[in-house]
């Protein structure tokens, strides 16, 4: 066969003939070089999912291109987070398009290719999570989109013949207002191809926005109300088999051995095997792998775990709490409470169990090994860590596995493990075929990566003019980092476990914060908001108990102490305000308050709520958000609700316990969610800024359960102490 030589140009002007577009691609550093040749094209799936337009496009575009320009004017964003309903494809797209002067009628956005390019620098991986898609991204993403932008111009005065600042761009085209000529982007792509990318680029002030700060209806609504958008679920691939794995029901057991004679008789059972996980059932379709899994017979060795109970655990807790590291210590918390009377001090232990993360979509994976190479389809939050473990497994290099992110059926920091992605890979370097791994519900369930329970001693005092002046917090509890990043917890410290706690904003001269590390064989990971979720809890309820000790209003008192935490503030004179605080309520109905400061945001919430024979009903949340340049305010208010509705289900329903060494619990019948009837209004108001963007997918969260808390003592008089809340009727 006779070797063709392509020059780069060449390659770009087949590309576009066949209706490829102008590539815009850039280092992490910003775009200030000319993106290098486009590598081979990847082996593609033998059928390309729907939506993957990488698979089925004519030409490879480089690694670090976001953004491509086609001839018939469509736009391509390629998004390096994952999409598990935040809203990050839009909000990414909506931040690179605005710096293009795009038509937005005309972009796209998909997923992107797992691949160094697309490395968050807040994280320092690719990888979704912590609420920082448009955190890590902001200026990136923007330089990508102002990039394309010059070129355009550019290419355009070459064409006119004309000085480049002559010329300006709006809505997808470059305008000549001095001769009245347009040109649109699509018939401008070949020329621009050819230029250089410029070392650097202009990037808008906030007034110059266009579609930022829009309320722009989300690109990926139309194809998930149709029944198109492809999730984990959803992919198929030719010769697929299905599996389901067999796991060890108490915590850190193992096979010892099993009879797989029953199993291999149900019909389309393809094959048995023990794989790192459990033993794996692949058969011809999930039901007959359901089915074979059914009529296992295994022998586990259950290890030292088997006798372990939540009482055990939450006993351990209790005896280290007192031994932890100082996290935090102003002034002298132990010479202030010694000093003060007894009637002006309180003392108060707080509890929260583990929580399962639930998603709606259970954990699957899709792998395709071959000697050649390995496809990875996965709803995964972290493409760096899935093609990693995949590489590990098959042995291959970087540049032979490939992940293809699909969308997520929910994430919430549970799929930013790999133990599902472990399954598919084994699986299918078993069989050599593709092979698609399901977690039932019950799987989902009992071997999660729990957030974790904490055992929670607080002291507190006011002086005689009822002034707060002592706040000690000490913790016990699992580490997540002792687990996910050893290294970084080696010294007994972790900023998960203690984020909500040491960074509360109230102005008290006399406050330590200590933290005792006290894993279990329970395994702890990433829940939404993190430590937040349950620290923000604690402090808001104890200080609020510290409010009522002082006599004190417990929004007056808040806002006393925030002279150093103006945003703070303001979301809480804000949510004051919307909720009417301190005006008549109907009989039998309360109001109680939070604010609490998570992944760069601020966001106070009011809840108000009544009591019916033992139950807590939540009738209104009043939330209002800080959470800087507001770059979608359909988006933040649509997570302020979700992170509220998650939050409410771990404040009145769930709580995961351990007996005999298992979870006992194994799907909605003894995990419930909350139910649409039980949800209450919610009204959320942004308060508008022009600071760096914070994060909206978790910062929802923190406050609702001690805003519901709060109100229950008002109407009660009874504090709530542990999660979930719990009433005699």
């Amino acid at each position: 066969m006779q070797e063709i030589k392509l020059t780069r140009r060449d390659f770009l002007k087949i590309g576009l003939a066949s209706g490829g577009g102008l590539v815009i691609g850039f280092s992490l550093g910003g775009c200030e070089q000319e993106p290098p040749p486009a590598p081979e094209p990847p082996s593609p799936p033998p059928t390309p999912l729907p939506g993957d337009e990488a698979a089925a496009a004519p030409i490879s575009f480089t690694p670090n291109a976001w953004l491509t320009v086609h001839l018939d004017n469509r736009v391509t964003i390629r998004v390096g987070s994952s999409e598990m309903g935040q809203g990050t494809l839009t909000g990414i797209a909506m931040l690179i398009a605005d710096e293009l002067d795009a038509d937005w009628s005309s972009v796209h956005a998909e997923h992107a290719p797992a691949d160094e390019a697309f490395t968050n620098p807040l994280l320092g991986r690719q990888h979704t999570g912590g609420s920082t898609a448009i955190r890590g991204f902001w200026s990136i993403a923007r330089k990508a989109g102002a990039t394309g932008r010059e070129v355009l111009l550019q290419a355009a005065a070459r064409t006119w013949l004309v000085d480049v600042n002559e010329c300006t761009t709006r809505n997808g085209e470059v305008l000549h207002e001095a001769s009245k000529r347009r040109l649109s982007y699509g018939a401008l792509a070949e020329t621009a191809a050819e230029l250089p990318v410029p070392d650097a680029v202009l990037l808008k002030e906030p007034d110059e926005f266009v579609l930022i700060g829009k309320p722009l209806p989300r690109l990926d609504i139309p194809d998930k109300v149709n029944g198109v958008t492809v999730f984990g679920m959803d992919v198929q691939l030719p010769g697929l088999l299905t599996a389901t794995v067999a796991r060890c029901p108490v915590l850190g057991g193992s096979v010892k051995s099993f009879d797989a004679s029953k199993a291999l008789a149900v019909p389309g059972i393809v094959r048995v095997e023990a794989i790192s996980t459990g033993v794996a059932v692949i058969a011809e379709h999930f039901w007959a792998a359901k089915q074979g899994r059914d009529a296992l017979s295994i022998e586990w060795d259950t290890g030292d775990n088997a006798a372990l109970d939540s009482a055990a655990i939450e006993a351990q807790f209790k005896a280290a709490v007192d031994n932890g590291l100082v996290e935090r210590d102003d002034g002298d918390v132990a010479a202030v409470l010694a000093k003060l009377d007894n009637t002006k001090t309180l003392q108060a232990i707080y509890t929260v169990p583990y929580q399962a993360h639930a998603c709606m979509e259970p954990m699957n994976a899709t792998a395709d090994v071959r000697a050649d190479g390995c496809d990875v389809y996965a709803p995964t939050q972290g493409q760096t860590v899935t093609q990693e473990t995949a590489m590990r497994i098959t042995g291959l290099s970087r540049d032979k596995v490939k992940v293809h992110t699909t969308f997520l059926g929910g994430g919430f920091g549970r799929r930013s493990e790999t133990d599902f992605i472990v399954d598919a890979v084994e699986c299918s370097k078993l069989m050599g075929r593709p092979v698609k791994v399901i977690w039932t519900r019950e799987d989902d369930t009992m071997h999660d990566q729990y957030r974790p329970a904490t055992y929670n001693v607080l002291r507190g005092g006011v002086d005689a003019d009822n002034r707060i002046v002592a706040w000690e917090h000490r913790i016990a509890g699992p580490s997540i980092l002792a687990r996910v990043a050893p290294e970084s917890a080696a010294e007994g410290h972790d900023w998960s476990s203690t984020e909500g706690a040491k960074n509360i904003p109230y102005q008290i001269d006399n406050m330590r914060v200590t933290y005792a590390m006290s894993n279990t064989p329970v395994p702890v990971g990433f829940w939404r908001s993190v430590g937040s979720s349950q620290n923000a809890f604690i402090t808001e309820c104890f200080f609020d108990e510290l409010c009522h000790l002082a006599g004190q209003d417990p929004v007056i008192a808040r806002l006393a102490l925030m002279g150093e935490h103006p945003r703070h503030a303001a979301v809480l004179e804000l949510a004051a305000e919307k909720a009417g605080w301190g005006k008549s309520l109907p009989a039998g109905v309360a109001q109680g308050v939070a604010v609490a400061e998570s992944f760069a945001s601020y966001v106070a919430q009011v809840a108000e709520v009544s009591i019916d024979k033992g139950r807590v009903r939540v009738h209104r949340i009043i939330c209002a958000v800080d959470c800087g340049i507001n770059v979608n305010p359909n988006t933040i208010r649509a997570q302020m609700e979700g992170g509220i509705v998650y939050a409410l289900t771990a404040t009145l329903k769930g709580a995961i316990t351990i007996d005999n060494g298992q979870v006992q619990q194994t799907n909605f019948d003894d995990y419930p969610l909350l139910r649409l009837d039980e949800c209450p209004a919610i009204e959320v108001h942004i308060i508008h800024s022009e600071q760096n963007p914070g994060g909206v997918g978790e910062p929802g969260v923190p406050p609702a359960a001690p805003a519901v808390a709060n109100a229950v003592f008002a109407l009660t008089g009874k504090r709530v102490r542990s999660l979930p809340i719990r009433l005699s009727a």
